[in-house]
């Protein structure tokens, strides 16, 4: 399932959301829509990475729980691509956790950012804005 952008602005990016709750998806959806994004929408890790395989994103949202692949596990497979010389993709948890030590195993696990449901707007803006903006410095060196 797609979503389309509500602009066509050069700075529309790609970004693929990863959530077994249809709801989270809808609203994930609609926050990256009125942030001039589009994008796909998958239900389960699996087809994250079948996504990935096929499509080509600027961004991934995964949420960190869900059945079968959990976030956790996809960013594990993306990041053990990257090591076989994959192209480096920036990663953003989404969880319901939201303590400290939630966030630091997150980023100690390879997510480039954390956001905590339910996503917010101003919130996503930024994560994704800080996210892009390290991962473009990274990829600079």
């Amino acid at each position: 399932m797609s979503y389309a952008s509500s602009t066509s602005a050069a700075s529309s990016l790609r970004v693929l959301v990863a959530d077994d709750m249809p709801l989270n998806l809808r609203a994930a959806a609609a926050l990256l829509k009125a942030l001039g994004h589009g994008g796909a929408l998958v239900t389960d890790g699996q087809k994250a990475l079948n996504a990935l395989a096929q499509q080509a994103f600027d961004l991934v949202l995964l949420d960190v729980s869900m059945p079968g692949l959990s976030g956790l596990d996809v960013l594990r497979e993306i990041r053990a691509k990257e090591l076989k010389g994959g192209p480096r993709m920036p990663v953003i948890i989404v969880s319901g956790h939201d303590l400290p030590e939630d966030r630091d195993r997150f980023l100690e696990a390879g997510a480039d950012g954390v956001l905590v449901k339910p996503l917010q707007r101003i919130a996503l803006s930024a994560e994704v804005q800080r996210v892009l903006t390290a991962s473009k410095r990274r990829c600079e060196c």
